[in-house]
């Protein structure tokens, strides 16, 4: 299947709903470890992505729409967590420009770069629980296969360990990681807003890959 402009601007927006409504959750689990705003910030972020992505129905470039969620999301986020979401989409915009459609290996490739990106500047590693706890288990998955629904289920449930796995840990970096001990026992935001971001992208992905077949 080619996934075309349409479809993923539509999956985006099911993301961006995903994300508000476990708005309460994501907060509730940062204020154990932090100022306890993750899930507004995330969901200022994806709102304002929805608002830039009703602007680009008639774009037909992919890497264009990416790039314009990219700087919606850096512009509406002041927390740390706008950077580095904009420079995972950013990178990931240079992978996908001039493509009116993406193939899965395309669309893995696609959220590889996201990765990448967010490591390129938060620089942080596994085990430093933060949202590359989740990332990084993801995008190993696809670096290896990318195809459906295998390769995609499989990078679900690696993210999902890989965010479980934060609960373990002691906190390496941002505020959170001045708490020390007092960091672990918690599932970190930052993991778990990562997580249902892919899970939502994988789930709205199937249902529009069900409605082209039927």
């Amino acid at each position: 299947m080619q996934l075309s402009v349409p479809q993923f601007i539509a999956i985006f927006h099911r993301i961006g709903k995903a994300v508000e409504a476990e708005q309460a959750y994501l907060s509730e689990l940062d204020r154990v470890i932090g100022d306890g705003d993750h899930g507004v910030s995330m969901a200022i972020g994806w709102r304002a992505i929805g608002e830039r992505l009703d602007q680009l129905a008639e774009v037909e470039d992919i890497g264009t729409i990416v790039k314009e969620i990219s700087r919606a999301f850096l512009d509406s986020v002041g927390a740390s967590v706008g950077p580095l979401y904009g420079m995972g989409w950013m990178r990931a915009s240079v992978v996908v420009a001039g493509k009116p459609t993406l193939s899965e290996e395309e669309l893995g490739q696609f959220w590889i770069a996201v990765v990448q990106g967010i490591q390129k500047i938060g620089k942080a590693e596994r085990g430093d629980k933060t949202m590359l706890d989740t990332w990084i288990p993801i995008a190993e998955v696809l670096e290896k296969d990318t195809a459906w629904p295998d390769a995609w289920e499989q990078a679900v449930y690696a993210g999902k360990r890989g965010m479980e796995s934060t609960k373990d840990m002691i906190s390496r970096k941002g505020r959170s990681g001045r708490l020390g001990d007092r960091s672990k026992g918690g599932i970190d935001p930052g993991a778990a807003s990562a997580q249902l971001i892919f899970a939502a992208f994988v789930e709205a992905y199937a249902a529009s890959r069900g409605a082209e077949a039927s």
